[in-house]
């Protein structure tokens, strides 16, 4: 380029020149990559290196029953004489034919230390010594009868093999991986067996499509074992050349003498570094990405591999085996791309037909020219042999030329001219020896050339005749395989869908615990079986000391768990992913399911099984701030969690409820209208019955309806749509005017089949007509709700309730009782009600929930369980001052009816 650039003329342009040199360079490396190093040869299924590799060892006399050497003078054997490259590329491709866990029939046995599947590396190339395996032995079988073409080293000093004979069909059953440049290979091994037989169907009727030829391989199987889910992946790489499947590890599911269950790893997917594999289901463990696992541990020996990984009581094998498969490499997808060069510079994506086909083509040439040689070796034996016998039958005549010949070319010119000998023939009848004339030899001379005689004419019909060339390379092949071939290793199952966890799971009612140290847990609905009214219940929670329930709900195991704070953060979570704990258990810290940050406690858990719909979230904060949210803003779940709505200093969100609402409403919420309501009207001063009952309305009730009801037994009812719908992260506005210290406690949808279900933290509780709460205009002081005395204490619990509900309360303690609402009487929105549970000194009611009641709730076994359980009747003297209460209730304050326009944040 440099004489072209010195005959341009001044100012002519010459960056033409040197792109157009540049793409030939590059072009030509990029073949040499290609072709010299990256990508198999179809025929033997060997990259150079390889093919280099055995053909040092052939020539250094390395067979399976000789000694092994030194694998440093294997390498130095190699890049001295064959290889222009590093000895670590030399060695790292010898240590590989030697893995059992890489190549599916190694083609090297190797003494030393050649690495392992948890990816420790070989010992350095001085300690360790290899020869080939027997197997391996095949691959080079015949060379020396001119089977193959033969090329000079680098050095152009010797000759070495362009393809090995490759009696085994090394590319399918070991496979090949390479990265060329443009370009890259992935071929997965196969089982002999099945690879036999494929090639025998081959050759017995060459028009055999793809398919029929997947009735002989039924996919790859891997060295290291696992699962194939599906064969949709194995058939298009059968029949295109390319195709991707998931294996997965062999794993299963047995109990330790605990009861307790364990994952049993035995096999993992095809070049999984195993070490590795542990330390990251070690980390995701540790980083909380994964639950239920409680320890891992690897038993793997020289039996075989053996990794136990440990689950925590709480939790089912089968859903922490399906998180293992969608985090870990436990399933790994394997791409199969079958690139190998044809007729040794053309790469060419090849169906397993193709491949076959390629590798019967160069079998049935090794066959022919070994049997041409084999020919012309018979051939030039029976030359000399007809000379011998010649010279036999005259043996005085021949003893006396060369007797009165002057030297051996006159004795060789002699027998020429007397018996037309050429060169080959005169010379082998001067160098027999005397005692070839004996009778025996003689004999055995004419039994030679019979012999030969049979020979030479069966190579001749191997060399007219197709079909004889065809039955041969079978017959090797079926040698072959009678001797190494092994039943298969990897088992191809059905394919697997993607799916969550949760499909695993029935789909359960569950009652939800959380305690205010929070301690989390699930129970089956049916743990806690109904009881009579004023019972003691059972023991619901062993909790720690100083620790007590704060609140108990029902939901679906498919459910999410949508989880605010009292700073006005939401979380999300699932409902199986909490521990199924026991009924005296004390749970696991929520912690674990949802990141909290440092002062944040959980305020309200709200069950969610759909984020569609016409369904809105509603805030209420302990100083009576309430605002309404779209649920479809809390549809993204986040695993550090999102600011739900914005706070006052010093106030907390206290409760959050799912309410359904119309479509009208959504669409005036979109518009950023409200729906106007008939509650601005100024209220009336009405009149109590005798039984502390207000008159009921039932157009009060035309509407859906939000209560708020607080401590010291204020509520106030307004309908939802005077609540704006806003976005998430907002503040809200007033919703009640609260009485200094008092506070909210409770958050009510409330429904016109329905009762408002109040209970106190002294276990006295009463059932009232929402009618009889008045409907005000939201962000006034409101109307009471219950009779405060020392006896009762103050409100702890405030539901809309039906009457076909049960109830389920949960004392400080950990006492839990479950009721049926029916049983606690129905009386004025002023009273104190009747007792509801029957405490412990000092024990106070923490929280209840209302649920629907089942039909048919199992009875639970208690053996072996200390229990405190009363079921029959209530205390006749707790019975009579429960039914003195209603005629003792006091009135509702004349501060309850604010006419005042109430003020907005």
């Amino acid at each position: 380029m440099a004489d072209e650039i010195n005959k341009l003329t001044p100012g002519t342009h010459y960056e033409s020149l040197i792109e157009k040199d540049m793409q030939d360079c590059y072009l030509r490396y990029s073949m040499s990559v290609i072709v010299a190093r990256a990508l198999p040869d179809v025929r033997d299924g060997l990259k150079p290196v390889h093919r280099r590799v055995l053909f040092a060892m052939h020539k250094l006399g390395l067979n399976a029953d000789k000694p092994t050497m030194k694998s440093a003078r294997i390498v130095g054997e190699v890049i001295g004489k064959y290889h222009p490259h590093g000895d670590s590329a030399v060695y790292d491709t010898l240590v590989r034919m030697a893995q059992d866990f890489s190549l599916r029939y190694p083609l090297v046995r190797g003494q030393g230390n050649f690495g392992s599947v948890d990816g420790d590396s070989p010992a350095a190339m001085r300690y360790t010594e290899a020869k080939m395996t027997r197997i391996g032995e095949t691959m080079l079988e015949d060379l020396d009868k001119e089977t193959v073409d033969m090329g000079k080293n680098y050095d152009e000093t010797l000759d070495e093999p362009l393809v090995l004979p490759s009696a085994l069909p090394n590319l399918l059953v070991n496979g090949s991986s390479g990265i060329a440049v443009g370009m890259a290979t992935n071929i997965p091994p196969h089982n002999l067996r099945e690879v036999t037989k494929a090639i025998h169907a081959y050759c017995e009727n060459n028009d055999i499509t793809g398919e029929e030829l997947l009735n002989y391989v039924s996919g790859p199987d891997f060295p290291t074992g696992g699962i194939i889910c599906g064969k949709t992946g194995i058939r298009d790489a059968y029949l295109t050349g390319r195709g991707k499947i998931r294996v997965r590890a062999r794993v299963e599911i047995e109990k330790d003498a605990k009861g307790r269950e364990r994952l049993i790893i035995s096999e993992i997917p095809y070049m999984v570094n195993k070490a590795l594999l542990v330390k990251n289901i070690a980390d995701l463990v540790r980083d909380k990405k994964l639950d239920g696992i409680s320890d891992i541990r690897d038993e793997s020996d020289r039996e075989g591999m053996r990794v136990v990984v440990d689950i925590k009581r709480d939790f089912q094998g089968d859903i922490v085996l399906n998180n293992l498969y969608k985090y870990t490499q436990l399933e790994d997808t394997f791409s199969i791309y079958n690139l190998a060069l044809v007729n040794r510079t053309q790469p060419t994506l090849l169906p397993l037909k193709d491949m076959i086909r390629c590798y019967v083509d160069h079998r049935l040439e090794v066959i022919l020219r070994r049997t041409q040689f084999d020919l012309k070796k018979a051939q030039a034996r029976m030359h000399i042999l007809e000379a011998l016998r010649i010279a036999c039958s005259n043996v005085d005549e021949v003893v006396s030329i060369i007797k009165n010949s002057s030297s051996t070319e006159d004795a060789k010119t002699n027998l020429r001219n007397r018996f037309s000998f050429d060169d080959i023939q005169a010379q082998a009848i001067v160098d027999m020896q005397l005692k070839r004339i004996t009778g025996l030899e003689i004999e055995k001379l004419e039994n030679e050339y019979q012999a030969l005689i049979i020979t030479v004419r069966d190579l001749e019909d191997i060399i007219a005749r197709k079909e004889r060339r065809v039955q041969i390379l079978l017959e090797s092949l079926d040698a072959i395989t009678e001797k190494f071939g092994d039943e298969r290793r990897t088992s191809i199952e059905a394919a697997v869908q993607d799916y969550d966890s949760e499909d695993l799971i029935p789909e359960e009612e569950q009652v939800i615990t959380l305690s205010r140290e929070g301690y989390v847990k699930r129970l089956p609905i049916g743990t806690f079986k109904a009881q009579n009214r004023g019972g003691k219940g059972i023991i619901g929670a062993g909790l720690k000391d100083q620790d007590n329930i704060q609140s108990i709900f029902t939901a679906s195991t498919h459910s999410y768990l949508l989880v605010f704070t009292n700073k006005g953060r939401a979380y999300w979570t699932k409902v199986y992913h909490l521990p199924e704990g026991t009924r005296n258990g004390k749970g696991r810290p929520i912690v674990n399911f949802v990141q909290l940050t440092t002062g944040e406690k959980v305020s309200a858990i709200v069950p969610v099984r759909k984020f569609g719909g016409y369904n809105c979230l509603i805030f209420v904060t302990k100083n009576g701030v309430i605002n309404k949210m779209d649920l479809k803003v809390f549809s993204n779940p986040r695993r550090i969690g999102v600011n739900a709505i914005s706070l006052d200093e010093g106030d907390e969100l206290v409760k959050v409820i799912l309410v359904g609402v119309t479509a009208e409403e959504m669409e005036a919420a979109a518009r950023g209208e409200e729906i106007e309501d008939d509650s601005n009207v100024p209220e009336t001063e009405e009149s109590e019955n005798e039984n502390g009952e207000e008159p009921a309305d039932s157009t009060n009730l035309a509407k859906d309806l939000l209560m708020l009801a607080t401590k010291n037994g204020q509520a106030i009812t307004f309908p939802i749509s005077s609540c704006r719908t806003m976005g998430r992260g907002t503040h809200g506005v007033r919703g009640i005017r609260l009485a200094e210290g008092d506070e909210v406690i409770a958050l009510l949808w409330l429904k016109s089949d329905r009762k408002v279900l109040t209970i106190s933290e002294n276990g006295y509780g009463k059932r009232s007509e929402p009618a009889s709460y008045r409907i005000t205009r939201r962000g006034g002081k409101g109307v009471r709700n219950f009779n405060i005395t020392e006896k009762t204490g103050n409100v702890v619990f405030v539901d809309s309730v039906a009457d076909d509900y049960d109830l389920i309360i949960t004392s400080r303690e950990g006492q839990v009782i479950r009721i049926p609402v029916e049983s606690i009487r129905k009386t004025g929105r002023v009273s104190q009600g009747v007792k509801a549970i029957t405490l412990s000194e000092n024990d106070k009611v923490q929280d209840a929930t209302a649920l629907p009641s089942s039909e048919d709730i199992e009875q639970e076994s208690v053996e072996g369980q200390a229990t405190a359980e009363i079921t029959d009747g209530v205390n006749p003297k707790e019975a009579e001052e429960n039914s003195e209460s209603a005629e003792n209730a006091e009135t509702a304050d004349s501060s309850e009816a604010s006419n005042e326009k109430p003020e907005e944040n």
